[in-house]
């Protein structure tokens, strides 16, 4: 069965699940905040089309680019990208195929190995980098504020859900980590 799309599905299902449970807005807002992750990706995957990259590819690429030397552990990039190892591996094997990193060994611990940007794949993440900066990510209707108060809110969740989350500092976030480390850790 097609569904309608000019139904809003997710007040159709609060409306069917306080009929029938409690919590209804608290459920609403778990279907909420995941069909919003699906149109989100959606919309970053085609914007990185032209690029070659899904929004995963081009996070372990920025991750790269804003390390010295380009390169990071693979235990380091899988730890900062949240995913597991076998993830973190078939995300480098899919970068590495394209030509946009390469695996090299960990210049202090043979055990490790780096993966590390090429030439074509710094080219590729500052493109790519500038088409979802000029597209807002996909937010193109919201201001920076918005999108602060958003993040303030969602930081709330996942604070009680056990994330740890640093405080905002004059409306930018801290612990970014963007400085990297290059071969120190992973």
């Amino acid at each position: 069965m097609d569904r309608d799309p000019a139904v809003d599905q997710l007040a159709l299902a609060h409306q069917q699940w306080a009929e029938h449970h409690e919590a209804a807005e608290h459920m609403s807002v778990i279907t909420s905040v995941v069909r919003v992750q699906q149109l989100l990706l959606a919309r970053l995957n085609a914007l990185l089309a032209p690029f070659e990259l899904s929004f995963a590819r081009y996070e372990a690429l920025s991750l790269l680019s804003f390390t010295r030397h380009g390169a990071l552990s693979l235990g380091t990039l899988g730890e900062r990208l949240m995913v597991h190892p076998t993830s973190i591996t078939s995300l480098i094997d899919g970068l590495e195929a394209q030509g946009l990193v390469v695996r090299v060994p960990h210049p202090a611990d043979r055990r490790r190995t780096l993966a590390q940007l090429t030439e074509q794949g710094r080219a590729c993440c500052r493109e790519a980098t500038r088409a979802l900066v000029d597209a807002r990510f996909g937010l193109t209707g919201f201001a920076p504020e918005d999108a602060q108060r958003i993040v303030a809110d969602l930081a709330r969740v996942r604070a009680e859900l056990g994330d740890p989350v640093e405080a905002p500092l004059d409306g930018a976030l801290i612990g970014s980590h963007a400085d990297g480390d290059d071969h120190a850790s992973g």
